[in-house]
């Protein structure tokens, strides 16, 4: 079933601005609202340019710390209709106190006035604010949610699969898609902005879920998009470098994945990765009950690797053998975390088993191609710690006597922190290396690939070709039969940004088209 463009119209009964308000008021986070707080809220929106008549503005910053402010854009949402605005009280503070006559605007138009929230976080204001006007639907749902570096995607597929096959109608919010049930709608942001969020969750319930998986992004954390959701689950996969162009530290990083775990309740569950050296860090000051997986001895719930080929995993998980329709091995720390949710929620394990064994593959995680000879796999790792998880799963397929090819890239304008490491990893693990561009945005792509470079011992023996699918030619059309030729970084991606254009491209079809019209061996 292909993408929808976007989830079903929501139909919300307009609300008065003091109902939404109040609670925040209550607990201090809100003022006083400067006019007429009885004014009847149509729309929460953060784009003044999606601004109606009768909308709530919420000016916030943008998800980047060199943004507009969103108070920049006040004045144009009042006058494209919005009724209130959620504002900074240092913002409302320096503003002239409004009048009761509308203010002039030039060409014959004049401004309404208009009731303004004075809030000391606009943003952790929002998402309660949001989650008022749309009744609170999280409430209305079982909700999980899923943080960490690396496996964030799979982990959410696969308890949206477990949930699904266990008889329970569940929302999916992440990267690669969200869903309502089994339809399948578009996305822009692994973790939406507030009043998106809960506008889909809306939508979810309308449409009969009862539960709903999401990812959570170090940046939804941050910037408080899942606020007004109180958790019921709560995973933490696995922490290693990544958007260090946003959090500046690793500690702040650290700290806004840790933001999920300090905000769940007595009786809500953290299930946490007990391989990983920061899960106690995790759950330091959590409320909620501590369940631990992983390989490691004394883990609540441990996962063992009894085999793993290109046709699925063989796993000890819950104290009995399965064989599982996923490969990789670092799959398996994803089908403990999702097996440890299903329990937690009060499933039998032996159910819970059985519909995870069945559960496929994730778009562009680990996904093969298979031509000539060749296997190729395409997975999203653009983090050193996913390149190195994928390359050495692979290792495990590679035949004797011939070489596995890692082809990848670095972002521009991200963290250029990790790009030597990736190279480090990728000339550790792989036998031929390739640098090639990952969505180079505006940043030169030869000096992107001087950033990764610089990681490698040997780099007279690595390629260097900055066109992505003239990379992948060259990877698919030097590759001998049984050889395995990984692409790495964009997985499912349907696009390569160049400068500020999004070019159609394609990691799974070019690779493909590559080996398919390799010449006959």
């Amino acid at each position: 079933m292909s993408l929808q463009a976007t989830p079903p119209a929501v139909q919300a009964a307009p609300r008065a601005l003091a109902d939404l308000v109040a609670p925040l008021q209550a607990g201090g986070a809100v003022g006083r609202v400067v006019g007429d707080a009885d004014v009847l809220v149509t729309d929460v929106q953060i784009d003044s340019r999606a601004v109606t008549p009768g909308a709530l503005f919420g000016a916030v910053t943008p998800d980047t710390h060199h943004g507009r402010d969103g108070h920049d854009f006040v004045d144009d949402a009042l006058a494209r209709g919005a009724v209130a605005a959620l504002v900074s009280d240092e913002w409302l503070a320096d503003r002239p106190a409004p009048s009761s006559a509308p203010a002039p605007l030039g060409k014959g138009k004049r401004l309404s006035s208009a009731a303004f929230v004075p809030a000391t976080d606009t943003r952790a204001a929002l998402g309660e604010v949001a989650a008022a006007f749309y009744g609170r639907p999280g409430d209305a749902l079982t909700t999980l949610g899923v943080t960490g570096t690396n496996g964030k995607t799979t982990t959410v597929f696969l308890i949206h699969h477990l949930l699904t096959a266990l008889g329970v109608t569940a929302g999916l919010v992440g990267t690669v898609e969200n869903r309502i049930g089994s339809t399948r709608y578009a996305t822009a942001f692994t973790t939406p902005e507030a009043p998106a969020l809960q506008r889909f969750l809306r939508a979810c319930v309308d449409g009969g879920c009862t539960a709903a998986a999401m990812e959570v992004s170090s940046h939804g954390l941050a910037l408080d998009r899942v606020g007004g959701v109180a958790f019921d689950v709560a995973v933490f996969t696995n922490l290693s470098q990544d958007h260090l162009d946003y959090h500046r530290t690793f500690e702040e990083y650290r700290d806004a994945k840790k933001r999920l775990f300090d905000g769940l309740g007595p009786d809500a569950t953290a299930v946490v990765n007990g391989d990983d050296d920061n899960w106690k860090a995790m759950v330091a000051d959590s409320a909620a009950r501590v369940v631990t997986f992983g390989t490691s001895e004394g883990v609540d719930v441990r996962v063992e690797v009894l085999d793993n080929s290109l046709d699925g995993l063989r796993l000890r998980l819950g104290g009995e053998e399965r064989p599982f329709q996923m490969a990789g091995r670092f799959n398996a720390l994803n089908l403990a975390a999702a097996y440890a949710c299903g329990v937690a929620l009060g499933y039998e394990g032996g159910a819970v088993l059985d519909a995870l064994a069945a559960a496929p593959g994730v778009p562009g995680r680990f996904e093969t191609v298979r031509a000539g000879g060749v296997v190729g796999v395409v997975d999203y790792a653009h983090t050193p710690d996913a390149l190195d998880n994928v390359l050495r799963t692979a290792r495990e397929i590679v035949p004797e006597g011939n070489a596995l090819w890692a082809v990848f890239g670095a972002g521009g304008d991200r963290d250029a922190g990790k790009r030597p490491l990736m190279a480090r990893v990728a000339e550790t693990v792989a036998d031929r290396v390739v640098l090639t561009s990952d969505n180079p945005r505006t940043e030169d792509p030869e000096a992107i690939l001087n950033d990764v470079a610089a990681g490698l011992d040997r780099p007279a023996r690595a390629e260097r070709v900055a066109d992505r699918a003239d990379a992948i030619r060259f990877a698919a059309g030097g590759a001998a039969p049984g050889d395995v030729v990984v692409v790495a970084g964009k997985g499912h991606e349907t696009y390569q940004i160049v400068g500020d254009e999004r070019r159609d491209f394609d990691d799974r079809a070019v690779l493909r088209d590559a080996l398919t019209s390799r010449p006959a061996r």
